[in-house]
Parts: C-alpha cells; sequence; structure tokens
C-alpha cells in the first residue's frame, strides 16, 4: 500500500517530530496553511517551513498546493487518522493552550447535508457566532463525511444515517418527515387519482430528485405505497432546495422532508399530493470525532444543536 511506509515512520522508525505533527494536524483541519498558523499562533511561513520539513522526513507528499489552501493527499489522510487519537489525547492532558493575545480561538469544523445545515444548523448557531465562536462548515454526503470525521477532519458531523461501528459518538438530533408533493396544477390533476389508482396515477409525470439513484423517492414507495419505485428522474438537483424551486414552478412532483418545504406548504406554492398516516420518517444524527476536544467551542457547538433541535 502507497501510504504503509509512512505509517512505518510515524510507529517509531524515524523520530519524527511531535510539534511537526501537530502543526500537520492543524494544516489538515483548517484545510490551509495560513489557517493552521492562526489555529497555532505560528507565522505562516513557519508552518510552510515544517510541512517541508515533514514532507521530506516522511519520504511523501502531504499536501497538494491549491489556488486558495491545500488538498490532503491519500497518503494524508492516513496519517491523520493514524496520529489524530494520540495528539487529541496529550492535547486534553495538557489542558487549554495559554491566551496569546489576540489570536483568534480556532475554529469548529462542522459539516453535514447542505439543506440541513443551511435551514436549521446555522441560523441556531448564530448567537453563538455573534458572541465569538468562529465556524468552518462543509457540505456533502454523510459517508465520505464520517469516512472524514474519522480522519481527524471535522469537529461535528450532521449524518442522515447512524454510523456504523463504535468509533464514533453519537446523538439522536432530529426526525425529518418525508411528504409528496407538487405544484397546485399537478395537484388539482393527480390528487383524486392518485386516492383512486395509487402510484399509477403518476405516470408519465416528471420525478424531480435528490440524485438518480431516487434515495428519497424509493423509500417512500416502499413505505408508503409497498411497492418498489420503477421510473427515471426527468431532473436530478444535489440540493433539496433546488428541487424544491423545480417543483413549486411546476416541473413535476417528488419527495421532500416536510421541514425544507413547510413555508412552500403554509403559502401553497406547493400541495401535499398523498398524506399517508404512517408517513416516512428519518432521524439525523450528531456525531462527533473520536478523542477529547481540545477546543471548548465544538462542545457549545454540539449544546446548542441539541436543545435547538428539540424544537425543530
Amino acid at each position: 500500500m502507497a501510504h504503509r511506509g509512512i505509517l512505518d515512520r510515524v510507529d517509531g522508525h524515524a523520530n519524527l517530530d511531535l510539534n511537526l505533527l501537530r502543526t500537520f494536524l492543524a494544516v489538515y483541519r483548517s484545510g490551509s496553511f495560513t489557517g493552521a498558523a492562526q489555529v497555532l499562533g505560528l507565522s505562516q511561513p513557519t508552518v510552510t517551513t515544517q510541512m517541508r520539513t515533514l514532507e521530506r522526513q516522511t519520504g511523501r507528499e502531504l499536501f497538494q498546493r491549491l489556488p486558495r489552501g491545500v488538498a490532503p493527499t491519500a497518503v494524508a489522510d492516513a496519517l491523520a487518522a493514524r496520529v489524530a487519537p494520540a495528539l487529541d489525547d496529550l492535547a486534553a492532558v495538557a489542558g487549554p493552550a495559554p491566551a496569546a493575545g489576540t489570536r483568534p480561538p480556532a475554529p469548529v469544523h462542522l459539516a453535514g447535508p447542505a439543506e440541513l445545515l443551511c435551514t436549521r444548523v446555522l441560523p441556531a448557531l448564530a448567537p453563538l457566532v455573534a458572541g465569538g465562536v468562529r465556524l468552518r462548515v462543509v457540505t456533502g454526503l454523510t459517508d465520505p463525511l464520517l469516512d472524514e470525521l474519522r480522519a481527524g477532519r471535522y469537529d461535528l458531523v450532521v449524518a442522515t444515517s447512524r454510523p456504523r461501528g463504535r468509533t464514533l459518538a453519537w446523538e439522536a438530533l432530529t426526525d425529518e418527515e418525508f411528504v409528496l408533493v407538487a405544484a397546485p396544477r399537478w395537484a388539482e390533476r393527480l390528487s383524486a387519482r392518485l386516492a383512486e389508482e395509487g402510484p399509477a396515477a403518476l405516470h408519465g409525470v416528471p420525478l424531480i430528485t435528490y440524485a438518480e439513484d431516487l434515495p428519497i423517492a424509493r423509500r417512500y414507495w416502499r413505505h408508503v405505497f409497498g411497492r418498489r419505485l420503477s421510473c427515471a428522474a426527468a431532473v436530478t438537483v444535489p440540493d433539496l432546495r433546488g428541487v424544491l424551486a423545480a417543483v413549486a414552478a411546476g416541473a413535476g412532483y417528488s419527495v421532500l422532508p416536510r421541514y425544507l418545504c413547510r413555508d412552500a406548504l403554509a403559502s401553497g406554492a406547493v400541495v401535499p399530493l398523498h398524506e399517508p398516516d404512517d408517513p416516512p420518517i428519518n432521524t439525523g444524527f450528531l456525531v462527533q470525532r473520536p478523542g477529547a476536544p481540545e477546543n471548548p467551542d465544538v462542545a457549545r457547538v454540539r449544546e446548542v444543536l441539541l436543545r435547538s433541535a428539540r424544537d425543530w
């Protein structure tokens, strides 16, 4: 395996400097030499020099330099997974670093689905941000984000499925109910037919969905109609807010989380085509990376989200 050599060195064959590994982890988590310099209270040239030294000692490229920031290589991913737990444990034993003048607090690295982050999570965290908490937010799909969480890239991930295994600590955050919706002009044509004919009434109507494999719609069909969804999407948009906009404009129908289309339902911009007694529900989870967080703001963000989610 390509990164096996560097892991052997980390395990003791090259006496890597602990400070270099701390700097490496800061660069890895912040995504830039400048961000790591701010977190560590170092100059950016110092961080750059330390990373060049570490790359020279390990004989591997750790970061690809980009126009803005850096991107970790596969070797860096492996190294972060190996050293992050030990460095986090050391930081917990040592306690918080002493104050460094006007040095800003380290940001909390948060990731999750774009729709939930933008409509629920970020508004809930606004008072913390106004009070000085710094956030670095990344959107994406749950499985890749959890892999990066295990590697130490994020502090917290809002996940749409429960993490597998025992390496991650998680708590149930919120339940989202799914609803079958369309614009009023489609609802006038389809609602009565859907009640009489079932999902066959939707044959030929454009389906607007999140992804080509129709993950949300397939789940709705299986749970509500007890059958397999067998149609192709007319439009795929990798952001449910885009799906909602297309549906409200009359492009077709979709299955969406009720929280996301609550205002559109209230205004009549979209209409539920079907209201089953037992709608499908998905649970979201708040997942924390392994190891004790050295940044106290991680706990503050976590507590606010768990408390706020009760009202979602």
